[in-house]
């Protein structure tokens, strides 16, 4: 758990550390967002964060790229490394700080810096988000908090193999018909490593890729010949015979690490492991006797049908360009100019 580092007041509930999600800086304009977290999970950003910001020409290259970010942007974040979210359900002995409550129409967003304190000494300790466009969350100052051991029993982490791919599942499509927004913004970070790993040359995609991401690849990607291929892979998945020229791979979801095909050198593209499941787990199939088998592309009749968007996918397009800037990757020429082409020089 955390606590208060100036008085030591328990701060949160017992927590395990996952990776940071994807998309935990994307969320949908004028729309209330669920929490970021699991209950009983934390997660730290590495970078730097919130206040204080600079603007890019007052920074120049290196200074920025000491800071994470390696191309253009409007503003550099020269507050804090290390902030801790959890879910707000997670959070204990904090209070409102009245006067740092402001947002912008549905909840606080966090302007004025820290907006909670220890109810113990007073010290302002984290933020908490919840207006339109974010995910619901507490953010731990990590200067202001501490680790502390919960007393519970340790959990083991469970290997690769061990994963249970179905309960990380996550459905591309919402109740209403509307795109997830954690598919929006995953697939589109995945979409900035793809340029990278493809040297920003064209990419073509088969089977369920095809079907799901075809058009929002062909937005991004270069036109024309020569093509490279793009294959899925992962734990539990037979070898790609003859094999892809890049592999799109599930992130562990305990450390967001990206997983390594055994006995390949083809680059990786990282992808939520929620998404990666979805895309790799085999369809729904009926439990009930059947005869025959339906044709290719018929849908059962019976109740409920599958859900289906009642528009194209839209990758969100301050996440393709928020993830770019921060790929080392993107100082090489070839994709410094497409870059430039695609985003703008800022």
């Amino acid at each position: 758990m955390f606590v208060c580092a100036g008085c030591g007041a328990e701060l949160t509930a017992p927590v395990a550390r996952v990776a940071l999600p994807d998309h935990t800086y994307f969320g949908a304009w004028e729309q209330l967002h669920p929490p970021l977290m699991q209950s009983g999970t934390y997660a730290v950003d590495p970078l730097p964060t919130g206040q204080p910001w600079r603007l890019w020409d007052e920074v120049g290259d290196e200074p920025a790229a000491r800071q994470g970010i390696y191309a253009p942007v409007h503003s550099v974040s020269f507050g804090p490394r290390g902030r801790i979210v959890i879910a707000p359900g997670d959070s204990r002995g904090m209070a409102f700080i009245p006067e740092k409550c402001d947002g912008y129409c549905m909840g606080v967003d966090g302007r004025d810096g820290p907006n909670l304190a220890c109810t113990g000494c007073g010290s302002a300790v984290a933020t908490r988000l919840d207006d339109c466009g974010l995910w619901q969350a507490v953010w731990l100052e990590p200067d202001a908090v501490r680790r502390a051991p919960s007393g519970l029993p340790a959990v083991p982490v469970p290997a690769w193999d061990e994963l249970d791919l179905e309960s990380y599942a996550v459905a591309p499509v919402e109740l209403d018909g509307s795109w997830s927004f954690r598919w929006e913004a995953a697939v589109t970070v995945a979409l900035a490593h793809l340029v990278v790993a493809c040297d920003a040359r064209p990419v073509a995609l088969a089977g369920p890729l095809a079907d799901l991401l075809g058009d929002a690849v062909a937005g991004y990607m270069p036109a024309g010949p020569p093509t490279m291929t793009l294959g899925l892979a992962g734990p539990g998945r037979p070898p790609l015979r003859p094999g892809p020229d890049v592999l799109l791979v599930p992130r562990y979801p305990f450390t967001g690490e990206a997983w390594r095909p055994p006995d390949g050198t083809a680059p990786v593209v990282p992808l939520d492991i929620g998404i990666w499941a979805y895309l790799a787990l085999p369809g729904e199939t009926s439990p009930a006797p059947a005869t025959g088998r339906l044709p290719e592309g018929v849908l059962r009749d019976d109740y409920p049908l599958p859900l289906h968007p009642w528009r194209p996918f839209l990758p969100h397009p301050y996440a393709f360009a928020h993830t770019l800037a921060r790929l080392p990757a993107i100082r090489r020429p070839a994709l410094r100019a497409y870059r430039d082409r695609f985003c703008g020089p800022r």
